[in-house]
């Protein structure tokens, strides 16, 4: 049968790795970049270079954004606008769930239907059985180029809103960075004794790798707990919690590197100690977080 023509514009290294799945799997790949000479390795694997985002537009219904935020869309498409009627334009690129939104309204003044999507893996992994993408938007739409998405990752559909999978791509990209700069601002911590980070991260990392299964030690569902605002403080408090927070403020105030993380986690347990929570669960540190004075 034959494969679905698809139009990729924005060549960076997610780009890049979703236009190599692609053309693996058969699908006729046009692309276009602003920096016309990054396409030269995927033009070598056989996708076809545009010489505009018009020619790009015209080549396929199915066109795939792989941008830096929803401004480079405006940038790239508004000039070729009048080709977008009959399109499907989907974004893969991050920003804020009311731009998305904005974006897709914008998308169906000029005749396109528009799906917002969040890619959940680094471009290496692009294409594996790692892989995971989440969607949202007319679920009609989705379902038409399924295959051609599944191909980049594992489809996990959210909903009609557009908004809904930046909103999930955003919520899990906080977990990731927050991650990140603890694991760095843990790794200066451990420098300051001498420690390299070479010693450092191997041992850092573990505690990362057994969260989950902390998470689950005490509580079968935590988010159900949460949902239903059972937070007891059986196995961990606030207050026990708050302690070790502030115990790591001042060891990283001593050691003289940044406090302005540990700082801002502190401050959730002081909060919620301040509210008559001390003796809940640390899960109860999501009121304050809900309602910020």
């Amino acid at each position: 049968m034959p494969r679905t023509p698809v139009t990729l514009i924005g060549l960076g290294p997610m780009g890049q790795a979703m236009v190599r799945t692609l053309l693996a799997a058969g699908h006729p790949v046009t692309v276009w970049n602003r920096t016309a000479s990054r396409a030269a390795g995927v033009v070598a694997d056989g996708a076809v270079l545009a010489s505009s985002p018009e020619s790009a537009l015209a080549a396929g219904d199915l066109v795939i954004l792989s941008l830096t935020d929803y401004q480079a869309m405006y940038d790239v498409l508004e000039p070729a606008a009048g080709s977008l009627t009959g399109r499907t334009i989907v974004n893969l690129s991050s920003d804020t769930p009311d731009r998305t939104r904005s974006a897709a309204e914008w998308a169906a003044s000029h005749g396109a239907t528009f799906l917002t999507g969040g890619v959940m893996i680094p471009a290496p992994m692009v294409g594996t059985d790692q892989a995971y993408v989440y969607y949202s938007g007319p679920r009609a739409v989705f379902e038409k180029h399924r295959g051609a998405l599944s191909l980049i990752g594992a489809p996990r559909y959210l909903g009609e809103d557009p908004g809904l999978a930046q909103l999930m791509y955003q919520a899990q990209l906080d977990v990731f960075l927050t991650t990140l700069s603890s694991l760095m601002h843990a790794t200066a911590l451990l420098g300051t004794a001498g420690l390299t980070a070479a010693e450092a991260v191997p041992e850092l990392l573990q505690s990362v790798r057994g969260i989950p299964d902390m998470l689950t030690a005490g509580a079968e569902n935590l988010g159900a707990d949460i949902d239903a605002g059972k937070h007891p403080g059986d196995l961990s408090t606030i207050t026990m919690m708050g302690a070790t927070a502030d115990h790591i403020v001042g060891a990283s105030a001593a050691a003289g590197i940044d406090v302005a993380l540990p700082e801002a986690v502190r401050a959730h347990y002081l909060r919620a100690i301040e509210d008559g929570h001390g003796g809940d669960n640390w899960t109860r540190i999501i009121d304050g977080i809900r309602s910020p004075r």
